[in-house]
Parts: structure tokens; sequence; C-alpha cells
């Protein structure tokens, strides 16, 4: 079957998922924080990029191919982490990860996965990232660092811009709590998705597994809580400077910094031997008011050599190649990913892989580009 007839852009995986996934699942996956506007303006912000078209190329053949942390990657996307993927669709940390090995690109495995870094192990590629919510406690800091690199996650991303639980209203109003709970009402979306609910009944009920080894260690931690304050809450703390200088020291590896946007924090970036910026608003679910990342990119990028990443409001081939005209050296997604995975299960990441590569090529067609890096060349008007 192909794929390209029901499902030809992220907006119909979209609205397959939406069918496929219960509503208190969906809440969690769609939602932001506040009114939405911080997710609204992602998107306002990337339709705002216009690019010159350019004629009489010939027939151009466009070469995808980035460069980035020492490593020549085959795409310019990857996937970005997205805390309890296992309970958006069954399996998803597995399947994500064969995916990206797959296809040469970055996973990234979040804190709150619902799967181990062990577990993920057996089907990481060469490019496992690892996404590294802050614990306070020393030696569980230790321990978890330990864990990721002896499964094969050579690069450490942490992730500065949740110091506290956002609101996320609809997310609450969905009626999802940690550990999650069944409810009669919830049980009834449930039965209409039975795809969804087979896969959980035979793996059982998701759960932050990599957090499993400290719970001993927290208070009430088998108290019922909010989805925005679960237990990883109780075990992390809100870092500082002090704490990156203290990662680097720690980890032998490449670090990035997931959350930045503000140029003003890029000398001290450097300072701390960071390898990389990520450059995200957490896709609006932390700060209503926060910029958009692609209004603030071009500022950093004129600030700094360090590569920069991108995330937040990428819906596809157009939007990766306006974050690389507009500076970015790699771009990221991640509800995307579960979109796909919620349409068409195992089959959905390549589908969406291709998707974004067949938009890709089309409009570097259009731009008579045979190379991102020479993006930037088809900006209108310059950024301000």
């Amino acid at each position: 079957m192909d794929l390209h007839a029901p499902y030809p852009a992220l907006a119909d995986l979209h609205r397959a998922a939406k069918r496929r996934i219960p509503h208190f699942v969906w809440e969690y996956l769609d939602s932001a924080t506040g009114l939405e506007a911080s997710k609204a303006r992602n998107r306002t912000k990337l339709d705002e990029v216009l690019m010159m078209p350019s004629v009489l190329h010939g027939e151009i053949t466009p070469d995808l191919s980035v460069g980035l942390l020492g490593h020549t990657l085959p795409l310019p996307f990857g996937i970005a982490p997205l805390g309890m993927s296992g309970l958006i669709w069954p399996n998803a940390e597995p399947i994500l990860a064969s995916n990206a090995a797959a296809l040469g690109i970055p996973y990234t495995l979040s804190t709150v996965a619902t799967r181990t870094p062990e577990d993920i192990a057996p089907s990481l590629g060469q490019h496992g990232w690892f996404q590294f919510y802050p614990p306070r406690d020393e030696g569980i800091r230790r321990d978890m660092l330990e864990r990721a690199k002896a499964s094969g996650f050579h690069t450490l991303v942490l992730t500065v811009d949740v110091p506290v639980a956002s609101r996320r209203e609809r997310q609450i109003r969905g009626g999802l709590r940690q550990p999650p709970k069944i409810t009669p009402r919830l049980l009834a979306q449930i039965a209409l998705c039975p795809a969804w609910a087979i896969g959980i009944a035979l793996l059982g009920m998701p759960r932050m597994r990599t957090l499993d080894k400290y719970i001993d260690q927290v208070k009430d931690a088998g108290e019922e809580r909010s989805s925005t304050a679960h237990i990883g809450y109780l075990l992390r703390t809100s870092p500082d400077w002090e704490y990156v200088h203290w990662l680097r020291d720690n980890w032998d590896g490449k670090l990035i910094l997931k959350g930045v946007l503000d140029v003003r924090d890029v000398a001290k970036t450097e300072a701390a031997g960071i390898d990389a910026l990520w450059l995200s608003n957490h896709a609006g679910r932390q700060f209503d008011a926060a910029p958009a990342p692609i209004e603030v990119l071009p500022t950093i990028r004129a600030a700094t050599k360090l590569p920069l990443i991108m995330d937040s409001g990428i819906e596809g081939g157009l939007d990766i190649l306006r974050a690389y005209a507009l500076g970015a050296d790699f771009v990221m997604l991640g509800r995307a990913w579960h979109y796909a995975l919620g349409a068409l299960g195992e089959q959905g990441p390549a589908h969406l892989a291709d998707i974004l590569t067949s938009d890709l090529r089309a409009n570097m067609g259009q731009l008579g580009l045979t190379h991102l890096r020479d993006a930037p060349q088809t900006i209108i008007p310059p950024p301000r």
C-alpha cells in the first residue's frame, strides 16, 4: 500500500492519530500550557520566514547530509525526547530507536520514558542521545550517567527549561495522573481505541521505568499526582551553572543544553564547555509567553559558532529548510513521530521520515539548492 495516498503530510497523520489514541492520552501528547499562544506562535513565526525561489538550475539532486558533533548524518533531522512515549503508543521507545538506527539519525531517550536505557540498548544505533532531567541527589546523578553510558548513549542532553512543573490545563482536564489510574471515564475512552488498548494490555501499564531504581529514595513516591508533576519532579532539581559545570566534569561525551532561547546565555554556555545549544520552547508546553525558537535563532547564530539544534513547531521539510536558512545546524521533531506512531503503528516513523525527505527534496528543488548549507542565501527579507 502506498501510504502517501492517504497520508501525504504530517497533518494527515495527526488526524488519524487523534482517532486511534484515547482522548486523555491525546491531550497529554497534543496540549501546551496556558492559552497555547506559544504553541501557536511557533507555527506563525515559521510561516513568516519567506524564501526566494530560484530558477534555471537544470536537474538538481539534493544532498540531505549534514555534519553534527563530529559525525556526518544522512538526514538533517532527528527524534527529540518525549516523556512517557510508551503511553502514547505501545512500545514507542524501541520502535523509534530502531527506526532512528535504520535511518542513521539521533534518537533521544527521555529520563521519564517508559523504557530504561538498558531496555533500549539493543535497538540503539550509533547516535543514541540521553535526555537528562537533573537529579538532585549526586549518587542518583552519577548512577544515571553510568547507566546511560553503559547502554550506548554517547551524547547527554540537559533539559534546562523545566525549573518547575507547568500547568498544561488541557492535559489536566484530560484526567491523566501519575502513576496512571484508569477510571470509568478513561476506560470508556480506551474502549474506542482497540489497537492502543491491546498493545498496552500486552506490555502492561506504562510507567517511568528508569526511575524505578530510585523510588525508595523518594518520600511518598507512590502518591497519586497530576501528570504535570510526576515522580520525576520529586527526584530532580532546577539546575544552575554550577550544576552544568559538574556535568561537564563528570560526563566524557558530548553535552548539549536544551531549552536555551536567550542570547545572553551564550557566553556562559561557551565558557562551560558545552558542545551544542538546543533552541526550544518545549513546543509551547512550559511557558506561554516564550518566543518561538525560529525567531531568536538568527540572533543566537550571530553570537556563537557552537552547533545549534532547533525544535518546536516543525511540521514538514519546508520548516526544516527555514530553520537551516536562519542558522540551525540540525532540527529535531518530537510530537510528529508520535503522531506517526498513533496513525500507523510501527509503519509510522518510516513513513514520516519519507514525508520529510520528500518534502525537503521538493522544496530544495524550488530554491535551486543542492546543499542545505546554502539555504541562508534564500531568505527574504533578511532576518531582523
